[in-house]
């Protein structure tokens, strides 16, 4: 979850590493550090919270050509500078992204022969650990091979030795690392965004593979043996990581949903129905689905279970990435097994991934990131065309899934003649108008006028049915994450049995109403809470009389209708965290690509 960058070449090595680090900082921004090589030295710095305060504290006057940088969200320890990275420990510097799971196991065995650790992390162990090592090896390449078979756990190291001042190691396992060259530069980083000012072009470590970076080569090992890597090359731009004129990465993403949503079905449909048998798999032989994921992918499988449901008539389960893990599953050769993740490193939904593989049972990968573990491991892989996504509230990859998966709905719905050829037509033409609808819900001066009476509250509730009721869960956590508003979702008839308690006068109920069967039902839970003395906020599809504010949305074919309702979700929860003066891009405690258990 945390940002590594490394660099090697004749330049001032502090600048890019920053440089690079600045563009990592959504992956987490409790500390950052740097360590490079002066004067035949190893120096580290770092500091506490942001990187601008390591900025502060770099002399800048240094002209180093080799170091490793870091910004970090917390596991193992306090946010502070004690527990920052990078950790030395004798011959070794090293950053370190995810977990090592047997470190007091470790550190019991290497201070018995004589370490004492000054930091609370498990960093510093897999650092000491290093040059406990070396000590007997002398030669990096086989104590990295070595740790490798100690360590327990996922990481992703960029390393300095101090017997090899002009050489960066890298090593990972179950963390993502790349590698990237432009002419003699070579860099190492923890993803894509930290090297496209440099380059579009970088090498994917897989598990266990060293990588050595000298000024005259760069060389690939696994157990040991030389191997060579395939080039990857990124399809964005180095555009795509700034903010281009928006205050925020959030808000500048929830623009891009337009073109975004249109350009992921573009890619898999032309309007005809053959384009949806040739470029999506095939799904005839499956009678059930399981869909695995977390926190917003994990909402968007909850749509489409309603969808597929619904419309196709095949049983789907939805489960947390986390829990499916580790439960008793029932599946066989006839159930299909979906895992939806952005980053396509998500800890647990690949350890979920795995384990579907293990047990033979076919598995395809929904992922944003081209050569992500999700998507080299999965039997089948699609890409949804979000382009980089930086803010840690997803709002556009999220719209992305949404898309893909209604077009898998379509087919599902094709293969199983569960719907008409004149239903099929209204869907192509909904789908030809979606991208003007969802642009037509941008700029709506209501999001900022409603933001102005809520955003003081400290709770609120979203209520929806069906599939409404998966949107507000979305609704909800897109709040909670950027203002740090107690916002929770409920099915809309399960909140007289307990909840209805919490509501007081003036409490925000935002009541989502897009089903035309389940409005009545819906509507009668909202006057419960009105009852009560809530502050009533609608968002439908047709115009309602009800509540004290409504935002009035486009109806479109419910296969597509999740993709509108979500908008207005997505800017009140913008603009009421704006409203509250909050760090809208970088949310406490969080991070973007979540790597770690």
């Amino acid at each position: 979850m945390c940002g590594i960058v490394g660099y090697l070449g004749k330049e001032n090595a502090l600048e890019k590493i920053i440089t690079g680090l600045e563009t990592l900082e959504y992956r987490g921004y409790d500390s950052a550090g740097v360590a490079y090589v002066l004067n035949n030295q190893i120096k580290v710095i770092k500091r506490e919270g942001r990187i601008q305060n390591l900025k502060e504290a770099i002399p800048w006057q240094d002209h180093p050509t080799i170091g490793i940088g870091h910004t970090r969200w917390a596991t193992h320890g306090e946010p502070n500078e004690q527990n920052a990275h990078p950790h030395q420990y004798g011959k070794f510097t090293i950053v370190h992204n995810g977990i090592i799971e047997n470190y007091q196991e470790l550190k019991k065995i290497l201070e018995e022969n004589g370490y004492q650790m000054k930091s609370d992390t498990d960093t510093e162990v897999a650092c000491a650990l290093l040059d406990f090592l070396y000590q007997e090896e002398q030669n990096v390449l086989k104590t990295l091979e070595k740790a490798r078979k100690l360590l327990k756990g996922s990481y992703a190291f960029g390393i300095l030795c101090a017997d090899e001042l002009e050489t960066l190691y890298a090593i990972r396992n179950s963390s993502p690392l790349i590698i990237a060259t432009k002419g003699n530069e070579k860099f190492l980083a923890s993803d894509v965004p930290a090297i496209l000012e440099y380059t579009n072009e970088y090498y994917l470590l897989d598990d266990y593979d060293i990588a050595v970076l000298k000024k005259d080569s760069l060389t690939f090992y696994h157990d040991l043996k030389e191997i060579t890597k395939e080039k990857q090359i990124f399809e964005g731009s180095v555009e795509s990581s700034k903010k281009e004129g928006f205050p925020h990465f959030m808000l500048k993403e929830i623009y891009e949903q337009p073109k975004v949503v249109k350009d992921t079905i573009a890619f898999y449909f032309d309007g005809t129905k053959d384009s949806l048998y040739q470029k999506l798999p095939a799904l005839d032989k499956y009678e059930t689905i399981h869909i695995v994921a977390c926190g917003s992918a994990y909402h968007t499988g909850l749509v489409a279970r309603t969808l597929i449901e619904e419309i196709v008539g095949l049983p789907v389960t939805v489960e947390i990435a986390s829990e499916y893990r580790y439960k008793k599953v029932f599946y066989d050769e006839k159930t299909l097994v979906i895992v939806i993740s952005q980053s396509g490193e998500t800890a647990d939904t690949l350890a979920s991934l795995r384990k579907a593989n293990q047990d033979g049972i076919d598995t395809l990968a929904i992922v944003n990131v081209v050569g992500s573990s999700i998507a080299r491991e999965a039997k089948k892989v699609l890409y949804i065309k979000a382009g980089c996504e930086i803010a840690v509230a997803t709002t556009k990859a999220y719209s992305a899934q949404l898309a893909l998966l209604s077009l898998l709905t379509l087919k599902l719905a094709l293969i199983h003649h569960t719907i008409e050829e004149e239903e099929f037509l209204e869907i192509r033409n909904a789908i030809a108008a979606l991208p003007e609808q969802i642009e037509s819900l941008l700029d709506n001066p209501q999001y900022k006028k409603i933001a102005q009476q809520i955003y003081q509250r400290e709770d609120i509730f979203y209520l929806g049915r069906k599939l409404d009721y998966s949107i507000s869960m979305e609704g909800a956590l897109k709040l909670k994450e950027i203002s740090y508003i107690n916002s929770v979702a409920y099915p809309a008839g399960e909140l007289k049995h307990g909840t209805i308690s919490l509501v007081e006068e003036g409490t925000p109920v935002i009541g989502i109403v897009t089903d035309s069967e389940m409005r009545d039902k819906t509507l009668s839970n909202l006057k419960e809470t009105a009852a009560r003395g809530s502050y009533i906020i609608l968002i439908c599809n047709e115009e309602e009389k009800e509540g004290n504010e409504c935002l009035l949305i486009p109806k479109t074919h419910p296969i597509l209708q999740s993709m509108l309702t979500i908008v207005p979700l997505q800017l009140l929860a913008y603009e009421i965290a704006k409203a509250r003066g909050c760090d809208i891009d970088k949310p406490r405690n969080l991070a973007k690509s979540v790597t770690v258990e």
